[in-house]
């Protein structure tokens, strides 16, 4: 009877000395293709532990705390077969690919499922790539940056393309079927959440401001629980009517962010979804999010939100090079965001509004090195913040993608605004990605407004020269000011050659007070 305690002594010792794998290591995967895809776990301190894949063989050593890395180099693409981790025990991975990798990241627009999308049913039956696999990472949130997530590879097939990122499969699958190579995706959002809590400890400490608002938000946080709750009375009144009217229930308000909401504060969902996964080689990152930067929980922070942005996306970086242990121009991957789409009722006069300033601060982050924007102002819907059409938005990326990462000559996207000039009584706006400027539905140009130094904006009549865009008003002798699609939900068509939608901008810097009701949720 002595010897049961040493018998189990025995096995917890020989199970603590055990090679162990995260779970995004695992059957399905997809390694990057020609460079030094990372492969890492855990043994016994001092453990030998050899990866092996095809003919590429690397060994490491476990450091003090048991954890070892290394890196294979120069895989070609492809299916690589089975991929054998050894220490003291031998560990394979099955069914491993080799090609590009790419994490997909936001709310949930990101999080928006195939099946709930535009299409579901025949985008579910063709769901067929055996070399396109999805990770989604499950949702947790910490206070601490943790060491591994929840969650397997996924093959595209019509069982698993359900529960898909929409957004990210169509993006993949557009990339897979133009590259002719293997391509994983690695899939961590969750809906209704600020940039704050996807951007790590280095870049919140990075900026002083960036933590008052989330501890104004803690200090005020009484008075907006009572305030919600009349709210939720209230809409509760207005469902009921709705029902009994056979209309659909309007949108219920969000809670505030209480003091426990580690989902909402910095930090919290980085640590939780994003640091684990800093040790695997990617190739680019995409990011869908803003809108809850423009509803009311997040408004006192909307001036932060392009610092807070770039911010992040310069953070992920830094920690994805530091978890790999390499310089961080190796691990400057390619970033890639969708600017928020139209929502909200349409204004028939020119307004101020808190998406299009959300809009303006995505705009500004093209300035970061390796960043591209897909636009979608055309593809949003007025009743629904979860636009249907996911295929256009993951077109959008790919173009993106295709053409500043992997160098095809294509347009990839709208025109940009890049300067005016004042010229008698008009104004000359300059454009890049402007080739063919027209109207997307063929008629006139709609979306500008002129001001003068009243700040008083009045629709302005649009003459397109070349890749110039020329605007002028009646009622505006001397226009110093122009805008474009800034409104929650524009009447704006300006595309180019590409059937590319222009971004909404604006030239000023004045002030802005959105009417009540703007983007309120």
């Amino acid at each position: 009877m002595k010897i049961l305690p040493v018998l189990i002594l025995a096995t917890s010792i020989s199970a603590l000395a055990d090679v162990r794998l995260p779970a995004i290591v695992s059957d399905n995967m997809v390694l990057l293709q020609d460079t030094k895809a990372n492969v890492w776990g855990w043994a016994e301190a001092g453990e030998k532990v050899t990866v092996k894949l095809r003919d590429t063989s690397v060994s490491a050593t476990a450091d003090e705390k048991g954890r070892w890395s290394t890196k294979l180099e120069g895989l070609k693409p492809g299916l690589a077969g089975d991929m054998t981790v050894a220490g003291k025990n031998t560990l394979t991975v099955k069914n491993v690919a080799v090609g590009e990798v790419w994490l997909a990241s936001g709310q949930s627009n990101m999080e928006w499922i195939v099946k709930n999308a535009k299409d579901a049913e025949a985008e579910v039956a063709a769901c067929n790539f055996p070399e396109l696999r999805v990770f989604t990472v499950a949702k947790k949130a910490s206070a601490t940056p943790l060491d591994d997530v929840t969650g397997k590879w996924a093959v595209a097939t019509p069982e698993n393309a359900p529960l898909f990122s929409a957004v990210g499969y169509y993006f993949s699958r557009e990339v897979h079927k133009k590259l002719k190579v293997p391509l994983g995706l690695i899939h961590s959002s969750w809906g209704g959440t600020p940039v704050e809590t996807w951007i790590p400890a280095s870049g919140m400490n990075s900026n002083p401001a960036f933590g008052e608002h989330w501890k104004k938000k803690q200090a005020d946080y009484l008075q907006a629980k009572l305030a919600y709750d009349e709210l939720l009375k209230a809409h509760k009144e207005a469902a009921e009517k709705a029902k009994a009217e056979g209309q659909p229930a309007p949108r219920a308000p969000r809670a505030p962010d209480g003091p426990n909401d580690l989902f909402a504060a910095p930090m919290g969902l980085y640590n939780g979804m994003i640091a684990p996964l800093t040790p695997y080689t990617i190739r680019g990152a995409l990011w869908y999010q803003g809108e809850s930067n423009a509803g009311l929980n997040n408004r006192g922070n909307m001036p932060l939100y392009a610092p807070l942005f770039a911010t992040m996306i310069l953070s992920w970086r830094f920690e994805f090079a530091r978890a790999q242990n390499i310089p961080r121009e190796e691990s400057e991957f390619s970033f890639i965001f969708v600017q928020l789409a139209n929502y909200f009722p349409k204004r028939e006069e020119p307004t101020d509004s808190y998406w299009a300033q959300i809009r303006e601060a995505q705009l500004s982050t093209l300035e970061v090195p390796r960043t591209e924007m897909a636009v979608i102002i055309d593809l949003g819907e007025a009743n629904d913040i979860h636009p249907k059409n996911k295929q256009d938005v993951g077109k959008r990326l790919a173009l993106a993608a295709l053409a500043g990462t992997y160098f095809e000559e294509t347009e990839y996207s709208g025109p940009i605004y890049g300067g005016m000039q004042v010229e008698d009584g008009k104004i000359r706006l300059n454009f890049s990605h402007a080739e063919g400027l027209k109207a997307q539905d063929g008629g006139a140009i709609k979306g500008f407004a002129v001001a003068g130094e009243d700040k008083k904006f009045q629709w302005a009549e649009v003459s397109l020269e070349g890749d110039h865009v020329v605007v002028s008003s009646p009622n505006v002798a001397k226009p110093v000011a122009v805008r474009y699609g800034w409104a929650d939900n524009p009447n704006c068509n300006l595309v180019n050659s590409a059937n590319l939608p222009a971004s909404p901008f604006r030239t000023d810097k004045w002030e802005q007070n959105p009417p009540e009701g703007s983007a309120a949720k």
